[in-house]
């Protein structure tokens, strides 16, 4: 596993430096929407509801809709305006007996790692934890925003579970558990009986996702029976955003226009004027080839005329 995140948990006058770790991972078989007859991946564009147009992510910034119909707008100016929570240090707020915690609250688990050297300190906050059946209240800064978060104890590892605000848990309300419902004692009894019938312990291993299961088999299924076919360039392509592709075609139009506008610049630009023809000097011997006349022939022309002369 890889690190997330690095500091240390505070209590008291003892600091635990630690890392933090990604408790959970996601096994839902991914699917692409591609088109049937070809294979080829579908891409989702971003377009303005109002103008039509097709928006770059440049042009795009966040809005709020109020109460009362109007639109708040907000650009990245806005967005460093405010203020930003930072450090590493996991600070303990209290101990609260761990019946008193809603499971409804629980949102992320994270491990943590001790450093090497924090060992001691590591251990003596897990068997505290667990021999007083409490678990730790901690404020910390992930991703730049202050989170409210749990430390419990998993067997020797102190797990961090991040939680929701109070004001983030709705309330339940259903009129018809307001009414006065009658139970029968035999009723009660029979449920309670029905209950204890088939009361376990339980072992997340006897449990699995049955539907995934499926999911793959039928893909393998259809693989052995010649049903695969070789994906599409671009479906092997890794999922680059639309900004991306909006991006390289935009560079390809820019150069592709900059040589026209050259081309077009070369085949606009005047022909030079000829220069006024100059009367040929007095013609002069020469030996050397390489040299030309001051009307500019060439020297090795001259043999001729020598020859007249000296005829």
């Amino acid at each position: 596993m890889r690190a997330m995140w690095s500091g240390a948990v505070s209590f008291g006058l003892v600091s635990v430096p630690v890392k933090l770790y990604t408790a959970t991972t996601n096994h839902d078989v991914r699917f692409h929407q591609v088109h049937g007859a070809d294979g080829g991946r579908i891409r989702m564009k971003r377009t303005c509801t109002v103008c039509g147009e097709i928006v770059e992510y440049a042009d795009i910034v966040k809005g709020y809709e109020t109460e009362d119909g109007e639109l708040i707008t907000l650009d990245d100016s806005d967005l460093d305006s405010l203020p930003v929570v930072s450090g590493h240090e996991i600070d303990v707020v209290e101990f609260v007996p761990s019946d008193q915690i809603d499971p409804l609250l629980f949102d992320k688990s994270y491990y943590l790692e001790p450093e090497t050297k924090a060992a001691k300190p590591y251990a003596l906050l897990r068997e505290a934890l667990a021999e007083t059946d409490r678990m730790a209240v901690v404020r910390f800064a992930l991703r730049q925003r202050e989170s409210l978060a749990l430390l419990r104890v998993r067997d020797k590892t102190i797990v961090l579970q991040t939680m929701l605000w109070p004001d983030e848990v709705r309330e339940p309300a259903f009129d018809v558990l307001d009414q006065d419902i009658e139970l029968r004692p035999q009723e009660k009894q029979m449920a309670a009986s029905l209950v204890e019938s088939m009361g376990a312990d339980f072992d997340p291993a006897d449990f699995h996702d049955e539907y995934r299961d499926a999911v793959l088999e039928l893909i393998e299924s259809k693989k052995e029976h010649g049903d695969a076919k070789p994906a599409p360039v671009e479906a092997r392509k890794e999922d680059e955003g639309d900004s991306m592709t909006d991006l390289l075609s935009a560079l390809q139009a820019s150069v592709e226009a900059a040589k026209g506008r050259s081309g077009a610049a070369k085949k606009d630009e005047p022909e030079p004027e000829p220069e006024p023809e100059k009367k040929p000097a007095p013609r002069k011997r020469t030996t050397t080839r390489a040299k030309k006349d001051d009307d500019g022939e060439d020297a090795e022309k001259k043999p001729a005329t020598r020859k007249r002369k000296t005829a």
